[in-house]
């Protein structure tokens, strides 16, 4: 089988289609490059079906790399039959590859290799032929200095046939589906540890059980949370004689004393070496199950997280709210460079709320603020409500931000380069304020897991984790593009072709020789070679360049072609852009060339109609209901404005101006049946919602959107 052949049983798409996309990433295109600037050669592939791609053929050439293994380790030990290694050969399925090795895989001594050694595997052979009745008789045959009786002979051959039944890959294969179909999960408390505080939140699965095919990921993954805390012990299991019943009618074709023995062995090697087996490998693709789901929702919720819509270019005062510790204020710029921090104590116990007023006013006034970015944690609808008091001299557009994440964006070494004359405090109002003016620049500088909008994102696979946050925050920087001259480092190296090394050698750049004034001064920086320009220069702006095509998604490759089209109707290039009566007149096919077809072509065309448009959409101020200050203004039956602010498999939270985010349960999302949260609300999403319940004391509220 081919990689090709592998990745079509897998994927309905065409063959050239595959062939030309598993090329363009064995020349080190990134998959952003590749969905926007190469749909020709992949059949208009989208983000999705090309990431797909790369994984499923990475995951064959781990494979091919396993058989050569498995295939090397049978060889040296001799063993390596021409039907065993054409089995090999043939077999593109890691878990039967695994079964064919079981045999010669090396392991700790075993009680049956101790039988072996002692002389009974013959016993063994022939009571698996199951032709013999008398037993015992037979049994005595095998007597030795080591064997001393009938009945450690038998005992000896029941540990082998235990294990050959254990080995047997139609009982192996055919029992991994009984518990696909029937498994149950289970959970128990652990005695000791069920009056401790920490193991209540746990206490849904002190008694548990449900089908494990059923289980949804998050239930599993608190399951094992839970025991991974030592407060549950979980099982994985199906009823104990079904089990033995089927491997009984796969391996007994007699009724003897022959066939006693196999049923002992049967039952020994199922509860010793299959039960446990074929137990953990369930729970194992379970857990990856649940990892993948997880790791699907934080990835989506990321996505939203990241593409939230910018305030853009504006001038912010930023306000990390507390109370005895009072409110840190920062003033920023059009470009988020901070002009100015102070501290004020609008609230208990210090109470100078006329001071704060007047300071509030003057740093307005003096730095011709524009907007004001509150934090959402600790005393922000306080300080909102302050703030909406202050009689300014002109209107300002007044925002609640999240702040997950500032806190870990302020210790780190990107805010200490950033600001190293000031402490964590100034650094994370200032995250509040560039956050405001655009999400995603601030937000690649934290480490996505700490963003807080993911489900158990401790517990899955850290690597898969990884990877795919790392994947979704490229797909957002590159679908929005990048300002050159001002990007961070951070925000850089997420473009397509750059990297970190390659971010940090572009900003040295324009730190020592200013603002790039077109896109291909990028040459100019130290180790970026043409493949890199190639990958990167169309997800970078420059905006008031003298090219205009340097501030759109056009790539440079195409200038030509753009250039051509302006010719050919009279005009010059700068007057096609954003004319759409010109670039109604323009036959696409007229325009294709060896590397950009007609896809290529509709897409330049598109772009010149909107060029540089962002994707984004505008930011709205939103109005929490101004009576609920804390949850315990919070009644049953009250119907309140709410935002979005992280969304799971079983539901989604609502901010609702206070510190406590409700539960909206994914059954409380509409009428009728609802199998994806998504399908119904997105982060950010301005919602009206019922309180259900208040549990004060625990935290918790309950909310409804059927309204």
């Amino acid at each position: 089988m081919t990689t090709v052949e592998f990745i079509q049983k897998q994927l309905n798409i065409s063959e050239k289609s595959i062939n030309n996309t598993l090329q363009l990433l064995a020349e080190d295109c990134t998959i952003p490059f590749i969905s926007r600037y190469r749909k020709d050669k992949t059949g208009n592939l989208d983000e999705v079906q090309i990431e797909q791609i790369s994984k499923i053929s990475k995951q064959f050439e781990e494979i091919v790399k396993r058989k050569e293994s498995i295939l090397k380790s049978i060889e040296e030990q001799h063993a390596l039959s021409p039907e065993l290694q054409q089995r090999i050969e043939e077999s593109f399925d890691i878990q039967e590859l695994e079964d064919l090795y079981l045999p010669f895989k090396k392991r700790k001594k075993t009680k049956a290799d101790a039988a072996k050694e002692k002389g009974l595997e013959p016993l063994a052979r022939i009571i698996m032929s199951q032709k013999n009745n008398d037993i015992r008789f037979l049994a005595s045959k095998y007597l030795n200095n080591e064997v001393s009786s009938e009945e450690e002979a038998l005992q000896g051959a029941r540990d082998i046939m235990a294990e050959w039944i254990n080995e047997n890959m139609y009982v192996r294969k055919n029992l991994r589906r009984l518990f696909q179909r029937k498994a149950v999960v289970t959970s128990k408390v652990v005695k000791a540890k069920k009056e401790e505080e920490a193991a209540q939140k746990f206490s849904q699965y002190f008694d548990w059980e449900e089908s494990l095919s059923r289980t949804p990921s998050h239930r599993l993954l608190a399951m094992l949370r839970a025991e991974t805390e030592g407060f549950v012990k979980t099982n994985v299991g199906i009823d104990k004689e079904e089990a033995i019943d089927f491997i009984e009618k796969a391996v007994i074709k007699s009724n003897n004393e022959s066939s006693e023995q196999i049923a002992m062995a049967i039952k020994d090697g199922y509860k010793r070496l299959l039960e446990p087996a074929i137990s953990n490998e369930s729970l194992q693709e379970a857990k990856e199950k649940a990892d993948k789901k997880a790791i699907e929702i934080f990835s989506g919720n990321l996505s939203q997280l990241l593409l939230a819509p910018p305030l853009g270019e504006k001038r912010i005062l930023a306000i990390d709210p507390g109370y005895r510790s009072g409110c840190k204020i920062v003033c920023l710029d059009e470009k988020g460079d901070l002009l100015h921090n102070e501290t004020i104590y609008p609230h208990a116990p210090q109470n100078e709320t006329g001071m704060a007023m007047k300071k509030i006013r003057s740093m307005v006034n003096a730095y011709a603020i524009e907007a004001i970015s509150i934090g959402n944690g600790t005393a922000s609808r306080e300080t909102e409500f302050f703030i909406k008091k202050i009689a300014f001299d002109k209107p300002l557009q007044v925002f609640v931000v999240s702040e997950a994440g500032a806190s870990v964006y302020s210790a780190s070494k990107i805010a200490r380069d950033e600001f190293p004359a000031y402490d964590v405090t100034v650094r994370g109002a200032v995250s509040i304020g560039r956050r405001l003016s655009d999400p995603l620049a601030e937000l690649v500088k934290i480490d996505a897991k700490s963003i807080g909008v993911g489900q158990y994102q401790h517990d899955v696979d850290q690597t898969q984790l990884k990877n795919e946050l790392d994947s979704t925050v490229m797909k957002c920087v590159n679908s929005v593009g990048i300002n050159l001259n001002t990007a961070s480092k951070s925000l850089l190296s997420y473009v397509s072709g750059i990297g970190e090394k390659m971010a940090e050698n572009i900003v040295n750049y324009r730190t020592e020789n200013g603002a790039f004034e077109n896109r291909k001064q990028l040459k100019k920086v130290p180790r970026l070679g043409e493949k890199a320009f190639q990958q990167a220069a169309a997800f970078v702006r420059i905006t008031n360049a003298e090219n205009p095509l340097d501030n759109s998604a056009v790539h440079p490759e195409a200038y030509g072609v753009v250039e051509k089209m302006a010719k050919d109707l009279g005009i010059k290039t700068h007057e096609l852009i954003a004319n759409k009566e010109k670039i109604a007149l323009v036959k696409p096919e007229s325009y294709i060339t060896e590397e950009i077809g007609i896809l290529g072509i509709k897409d330049i065309l598109k772009e010149l109609e909107k060029p540089g448009l962002d994707p984004r959409k505008a930011v709205k101020i939103f109005e929490f209901d101004p009576h609920v200050k804390s949850i315990k203004d919070l009644k049953t039956g009250m119907i309140l404005p709410g935002i979005v602010n992280n969304i799971t498999a079983f539901g989604c939270f609502v901010d609702l101006g206070i510190k406590e985010s409700g539960l909206v349960h994914i059954s409380q999302l509409k009428d009728g049946f609802v199998s994806d949260v998504n399908e119904v609300v997105k982060l950010h999403q301005h919602v009206r919602v019922k309180v259900t319940e208040v549990d004060e004391a625990r935290k918790r509220i309950q909310l409804s959107m059927i309204l």
